[in-house]
């Protein structure tokens, strides 16, 4: 089993390779607007996990992921000639969730912000249940009065 810290720095170096080679371009037409957005390589460095988003509509995430399987020999190449291994990870591309996983944290976030607008507008609105200070105070009898004000007055 190999060293987290290389299988580590081997994917950061296949992430690099890979995004390179797209950014120049394949022949595929098929492929869109892909980002490369992070390389997960198993602890014996014989495979790689390629996570990847696509910008644009379903059908062009479609087609760039049938671009991607149709160049992963070719990719698998780009990446055995410019990494110091041996043997050269099978690749694997992964359509990333993060675009949708967003925009469902979006969802969540505005549905609370408008629950905390109907709180405080009822809230605004509201009395207490029962007294303003819900603290019970001692009660005092009057009897207890009138001796602490003749002492009171003894005192002057």
């Amino acid at each position: 089993m190999a060293d987290p810290q290389r299988a580590r720095k081997m994917a950061d170096r296949i992430r690099e390779i890979v995004a390179r080679r797209l950014e120049k371009g394949l022949r595929d037409p098929r492929l869109g607007f892909v980002t490369i957005t992070d390389v997960r390589v198993t602890g014996d460095l014989q495979h790689a996990s390629i996570f990847y988003t696509v910008y644009g509509t379903e059908e062009e995430r479609r087609d760039s992921a049938l671009a991607l399987k149709a160049a992963t020999g070719m990719l698998r190449t780009e990446v055995g000639r410019n990494i110091t291994a041996r043997l050269t990870p099978s690749l694997e591309f992964i359509a990333d969730a993060i675009p949708e996983n967003a925009e469902h944290i979006e969802e969540l976030l505005r549905e609370a912000r408008e629950r905390d607008a109907e709180t405080t507008a009822l809230a605004s609105g509201a009395s207490f249940a029962g007294e303003a200070d819900p603290y019970v105070k001692p009660r005092v009898d009057e009897d207890e009065d009138d001796e602490d004000e003749a002492s009171a007055a003894v005192r002057d």
